[in-house]
């Protein structure tokens, strides 16, 4: 994630990073943006403006990407039951974890399971940074816009219709 160039005050980045890094540390917590914001030294509007400004993404949708981060290479390299990764990446409900990591990557945590052990690994020789970048998902429009967005117009209001 490229930090943006316009955002010119250095010890503000500062504090945004220091954000970030205890979201990255802890994704597993709960990281409302009045927490963010007293971490940060800056007020709740400030914060939740500067992040996005920054990093290109809301705090929330950041942390969203990290737990589904999390949670795809804990599939990946574990044989531990799904339930157990759900709550140890943060999530309060097995239900709101499965919906949630379907809307993201596109497939339930027990097919990126299925297709990490199908495929043979050589990633050894990868750098670790790389690997994450290829599987990390891109969670560019929230989740609920997804699923507005997949009903396909159902959400549109309906037209009146003309009586003869």
């Amino acid at each position: 994630m490229a930090i943006d160039p316009t955002i010119q005050d250095p010890a503000l980045l500062r504090r945004l990073l220091r954000a970030k890094d205890r979201m990255d540390a802890a994704s597993h917590e709960e990281w409302p943006v009045e927490r963010l914001a007293r971490v940060s030294g800056v007020s709740e509007a400030h914060f939740a403006r500067s992040f996005k400004q920054a990093f290109g993404t809301p705090p929330h949708r950041y942390l969203l990407t990290r737990r589904i981060e999390r949670a795809m290479a804990l599939l990946r390299e574990t044989d531990r039951p799904i339930t157990d990764i759900a709550f140890e990446t943060g999530w309060a409900s097995l239900g709101t974890f499965g919906r949630t990591f379907r809307d993201i990557t596109g497939s339930s945590p027990s097919a990126i399971r299925a297709r990490g052990k199908a495929t043979p690994h050589e990633l050894g020789r990868v750098p670790v940074c790389i690997v994450n970048a290829a599987h990390r998902p891109h969670l560019t429009t929230a989740v609920s816009e997804k699923r507005r967005l997949a009903a396909d117009g159902t959400n549109e209001p309906e037209q009146p219709q003309e009586i003869p």
